[in-house]
């Protein structure tokens, strides 16, 4: 066995952030662990390639649970008041399993489903006010891909409309921070927010998804604690929109960047739309690599060591383009079976809300393709602001033009 040398990913390519794949490919043609040093100056370790990120996703041995098991602080920064993180993608079964439990009761696909024609409808809604802009141009992140999951999950959630904006901003700095100062601000507001919201709706019930979990009691007694409840609604508030708003951006990129495909998808949504999402999702999805394991004990992995109690990353984007899982992986397809593609994960923390984000994706792009049949880019894709960090993939803006 023995060790690896950090790698600089951004000496590799400085052009990482943008376009990682090329990097990913080179570490994985020399194994399947590598230290690493990210685009923040942060040194992990990072597995590639889809049958050792499987792998590693069901290894008992790389933990979620900081809290119990590590310094947290090491992977994100909040002001000591830990309830923002007392959810089930912070922890181990059995803590898991039971938190999952009690989300999934009511978290239904039955729920999710009677979603849909208010996503239709909020999708119309964004449509109208983009298109009626007469200069026929728009960001259609800020005009459409962020707003209508954004929308979705504040009411599931019981949101007041005049407070989503600042939740945006929480979001924001919880997936990609601008600095640690504002990072835990936004923990901080974000708790005592939501600890306000849980006790409004204690006081006065709702047919919301958080006045549900409130009430939800399993057979044998068990409920949600208070800080349980702020942890999964920080978790539901962050998972459940920024898969969709970046599976949109990402996949109408790929479109863009391959109009054959884009014109295969236009002559039959019915035959190929539900092909399409798989593809992008696998193509270039929406998060890169998995939010930071915890190795509990030594970790041995392709002849490589992962010493006990290192931060460990499982590089879902280079996954999904392992040509020993995927013929012409770098290839667009959208015919293509893309089965297997582990985008939300794999394992017990798999994404809990993907059938919402599949559901969200497939309404929002076939509704904007069918009104903007000239729908095309309006920047060059080299200047396109991209997210910092390795957690989620996507780009800040979107122009485009009709």
């Amino acid at each position: 066995m023995s060790t690896r040398p950090i790698v600089d990913l951004l000496q590799l390519s400085p052009d990482f952030v943008r376009d990682p794949y090329p990097v990913y490919a080179r570490l994985r043609a020399e194994g399947p662990v590598h230290r690493v040093r990210d685009a923040d100056g942060e040194e992990k370790w990072l597995i590639v390639g889809h049958e050792a990120c499987r792998t590693a996703f069901t290894d008992p041995r790389l933990s979620r649970d900081w809290l119990r098991s590590g310094d947290v602080g090491e992977i994100v920064h909040t002001d000591g008041d830990h309830s923002a993180l007392s959810h089930m993608l912070m922890s181990d079964p059995p803590d898991h399993t039971r938190l999952r439990r009690l989300v999934a009761r009511e978290f239904t696909p039955r729920r999710i489903a009677s979603l849909a024609p208010r996503v239709k409808q909020l999708t119309d809604e964004l449509l109208d006010a983009m298109l009626a802009d007469g200069a026929r141009r728009a960001d259609l992140i800020a005009s459409f891909a962020f707003p209508l999951p954004m929308t979705v999950i504040c009411e599931l959630l019981g949101v007041p409309e005049l407070d989503r904006d600042a939740f945006r901003r929480w979001s924001n700095e919880m997936v990609a921070p601008s600095n640690e100062q504002n990072e835990v601000r936004a923990y901080t507001e974000a708790t005592a927010y939501l600890s306000e919201l849980i006790a409004a709706r204690r006081e006065n019930s709702g047919d919301d998804l958080l006045s549900a979990l409130i009430h939800t009691v399993d057979e044998g007694g068990d409920r949600l604690s208070p800080s349980e409840l702020i942890g999964m609604c920080v978790l539901l508030l962050i998972a459940g929109h920024e898969t969709t708003v970046n599976l949109i951006g990402n996949g109408l990129r790929a479109l863009f960047n391959h109009p054959d495909q884009l014109a295969d998808l236009r002559a039959d949504f019915d035959l190929r739309l539900d092909g399409a999402i798989e593809e992008m999702l696998r193509y270039d999805g929406p998060v890169e690599t998995c939010t930071p394991r915890l190795a509990l004990a030594d970790v041995e992995m392709g002849g490589v060591t992962i010493p006990a109690g290192s931060p460990v990353l499982i590089a879902m984007a280079d996954a999904d383009r392992d040509p020993a899982r995927f013929k012409e992986p770098d290839r667009f397809d959208i015919r293509r079976d893309a089965h297997g593609h582990i985008a939300f994960g794999h394992g017990l923390h798999y994404c809990l809300g993907a059938p919402l984000a599949r559901m969200e994706g497939r309404i929002a792009l076939r509704t904007l393709l069918e009104r903007c049949p000239d729908l095309a880019l309006d920047a060059e894709e080299s200047s396109l602001p991209w997210m910092t960090g390795m957690l989620i993939r996507g780009v800040r803006r979107l122009p485009v033009r009709w």
